[in-house]
């Protein structure tokens, strides 16, 4: 039985290294999500109310009815669509801050990476001291100027 080639083509595609480490980053930075977005709705909101006197931006919206609804939930119940620009602030927050965490990782990352130096290949040239050419190591005669070369 013949094997459909877009089948072969997408496996191939599919277990590409470059493929499998893209999902796996992918799976990770989902749960990394997590993490950040409860330190911020956890840790730095609370935080951040305390200075801007519990100040809570999940209740930062309009209602596009025109009406005046007390929370946010009021508004979702009585069925009018509203502009939560408060969550949007909150989204902002938990992007730069998740920038800040992952810019301090791979700083770190590369600081902990250590580059060896490339092994240095004994020279297999060298230079004519006449004409000053390159020449082979072992060359006892210059090929460009007939020189004889100790």
């Amino acid at each position: 039985m013949k094997k459909n080639k877009t089948v072969e083509e997408f496996k191939k595609f599919a277990l590409k290294g470059n493929m499998i480490d893209l999902a796996v980053g992918v799976i990770i930075g989902g749960a990394f999500n997590g993490i950040v977005s409860s330190l911020v709705n956890d840790i730095v909101m609370p935080v951040l109310s305390l200075f801007t006197g519990k100040l809570d931006f999940s209740n930062w919206f309009i209602a596009l009815d025109g009406k005046v609804y007390a929370t946010a939930a009021a508004a979702a119940e009585a069925g009018a669509a509203t502009l939560n620009y408060g969550n949007f602030i909150s989204g902002v927050i938990n992007f730069l801050i998740m920038a800040i965490v992952v810019f301090v990782m791979v700083k770190t990352i590369n600081k902990l990476k250590t580059e060896e130096p490339a092994p240095v290949a004994a020279p297999t040239t060298k230079k004519c001291p006449y004409c000053k050419s390159e020449i082979a190591l072992d060359a006892v005669k210059c090929p460009h100027c007939t020189s004889t070369v100790e």
